[in-house]
């Protein structure tokens, strides 16, 4: 991977607020606030209008009606949000040869070699204008030659924009940059970087590699790439149909419902830390059931993006609720989460439970140390008492042993 690569980075802008504003114009130049509406609730989306107060994303909910009294807040409507994503995901599989949807607004697209027969800009111009006009969404790009630089682009180019980032001029675009704008850094690594007196990216293209790492270990070293311009990551072929999925088939058909609801419970959770470990999200739950005459029935929901506990356990017992009804033994028991997309809690935020997720962040700490099944809840807890199982050997029960799609 060379200097001959082109690499767009598209990024729909306030992609939630910009939503809501197409279905009432009235919204237009107001500031927007999407998430929790109550004290402790969380914003999931902000407009530009409101992150002149100094509202963002992630932000309290309590705390961003502080500082934006006046701010309109909407609960949000995840089926909108899919179908928009939909509609903008299908024009650019029908333009782009090579494409990848790393979230529900963010798309990189691959067009090397374009430039001997058409050229990259004009194309990435021309895709951008078909999604304006066919969606009335607004949409930035960065062009450059990797995933890193065209990304922080996007954001030099927002709101609705574009920004192409020569060969060659990689480390003089960045260097003014604050280093807030690699993607990698987060909040913590950033505060790390403050406390020494680097604010700068150029400051960190100045700077020997051996520093970086002795620094910041192993992500000192993928900074400094970054600073430098330097990412060889490739645009990985998007997928529309990734799932992770488990389920059980029983020694001895059962008609114990505590006994299948425990076991699904179990399920539930632990594919929901599977999704946060490999930081994804999903739109799509699925509950399977094989009776003992192997009549096998499915029945599927989708709800907003999340990877949350509180979201996912809850449904797949609804789920099993409305389709366990023939009081029939049985065989086979299972659980898909589909629909999965690159991605974080914030994506669900819509609710008033925020708290949970510094909770999820401890539990899967200790899953991640000690095994997945180290932490369970209670109404799980009988998955945990079949068989000699240790729960810190870091292997899987039996009866709940995993098997993905």
């Amino acid at each position: 991977m060379g200097k001959d690569r082109s690499i767009v980075h598209m990024d729909l802008d306030t992609f939630f607020v910009s939503c809501e504003r197409l279905l009432d114009s009235r919204l237009n130049g107001k500031p927007i606030m999407i998430g929790g509406t109550s004290d402790r609730g969380v914003v999931a989306a902000c407009s530009y209008e409101a992150r002149a107060f100094g509202v963002h994303s992630a932000m309290p909910m309590k705390m961003a009606r502080e500082r934006c009294p006046e701010a309109i807040i909407i609960k949000g409507n995840s089926a909108t949000y899919m179908k928009y994503s939909t509609m903008v995901t299908d024009i650019i599989k029908e333009d782009a040869p090579l494409y990848e949807k790393s979230s529900v607004d963010e798309f990189y697209i691959d067009l090397t070699g374009m430039d001997e027969f058409y050229g990259c800009l004009q194309y990435a111009s021309e895709l951008r204008q078909r999604i304006m006009k066919e969606t009335g969404l607004p949409i930035s790009f960065g062009l450059s030659e990797n995933k890193t630089v065209s990304k922080i682009a996007t954001g030099e180019a927002k709101p609705n924009n574009q920004i192409k980032i020569d060969y060659g001029e990689e480390k003089p675009f960045l260097g003014p940059l604050s280093v807030r704008k690699i993607p990698m850094v987060g909040l913590k690594t950033y505060q790390n970087l403050r406390n020494l007196g680097i604010k700068k990216i150029h400051t960190i293209q100045n700077m020997p590699i051996d520093m970086m790492q002795s620094a910041f270990g192993k992500n000192g070293s993928g900074i400094w790439r970054k600073a430098q311009g330097i990412d060889n990551t490739p645009v990985i072929q998007h997928s529309e149909r990734k799932s992770i999925s488990t389920e059980r088939t029983f020694d001895h058909d059962t008609i114990d419902i505590l006994k299948l609801k425990g076991i699904l419970s179990a399920m539930a959770e632990n594919l929901a830390f599977q999704l946060r470990r490999g930081k994804k999200v999903c739109a799509c739950v699925t509950v399977k059931v094989r009776y003992s005459d192997f009549q096998t029935q499915t029945l599927q929901r989708r709800l907003p993006y999340s990877s949350a506990d509180h979201d996912l356990i809850p449904l797949v017992a609804e789920l099993f609720e409305r389709l366990y009804n023939r009081r029939l033994l049985v065989r086979l028991i299972g659980v898909r989460y589909s629909d999965l997309v690159n991605g974080h809690h914030q994506m669900s935020l819509f609710d008033d439970k925020a708290n949970f997720f510094e909770l999820y962040q401890a539990m899967d700490k200790m899953r991640i140390r000690y095994g997945d099944r180290a932490v369970l809840r209670a109404v799980g807890m009988e998955a945990r008492t079949i068989g000699r199982w240790n729960p810190f050997s870091g292997e899987p029960p039996p009866l709940l042993a995993n098997r993905r799609s």
